[in-house]
């Protein structure tokens, strides 16, 4: 089955979509300058109206890049590089993501968040016996580091339930050559 193309739209009616997208979910400039593309029946409307919104204060990327990071760190307790890597994927410049969870991270300890989401992921199962085997050490660490925590925090996270961690940073340094 073919899929429909949604109707081309004009000035007011792409004001509208706009507003009633950002009503939805909060997006980055670009996200939505993106969505008015595909939706525009003249591409020249798209600048006016994200000058209106960010005039009328319901588009602004930085704001948007805090409250993200915010609550990143607030609800899942990702590592900075996480957020700053979802934070371009959802098109914020890399130096405004960079300077947004500098700020909002400031005050994190990436021990404490390493133990907390240790604790979350691993409920239920006594972490010392589990890291024991090779293999699930190898997995918190990767889990830990997709999750955005560095390198050195992270063995040294893993290197309190088990004397193999120490193994995972010859591994670390085969990954960076």
């Amino acid at each position: 089955m073919a899929r429909r193309t949604p109707p081309k739209l004009d000035a007011a009616q792409l004001w509208e979509y706009a507003l009633s997208t950002l009503s939805r979910r909060s997006l980055s400039t670009t996200e939505l300058r993106q969505r008015l593309a595909r939706r525009a029946a003249n591409s020249g409307d798209i600048p006016g109206i994200l000058d209106r919104l960010r005039n009328a204060r319901y588009l602004d990327d930085s704001r948007f890049a805090e409250s993200f990071a915010q609550s990143r760190l607030d609800s899942q307790g990702y590592g900075r590089q996480r957020v700053v890597r979802d934070l371009q994927a959802r098109r914020v410049a890399a130096p405004l993501a960079e300077q947004v969870v500098n700020t909002i991270y400031s005050g994190a300890d990436e021990a404490v968040l390493i133990e907390e989401y240790l604790a979350r992921k691993f409920r239920n199962r006594p972490l010392p016996a589990l890291l024991r085997d090779p293999l699930q050490l190898a997995s918190a660490y990767r889990k830990l580091r997709y999750a955005g925590f560095s390198s050195a925090q992270c063995i040294r996270a893993l290197k309190r339930y088990s004397a193999q961690a120490d193994e995972l940073e010859s591994c670390e340094d085969g990954e960076d050559a």
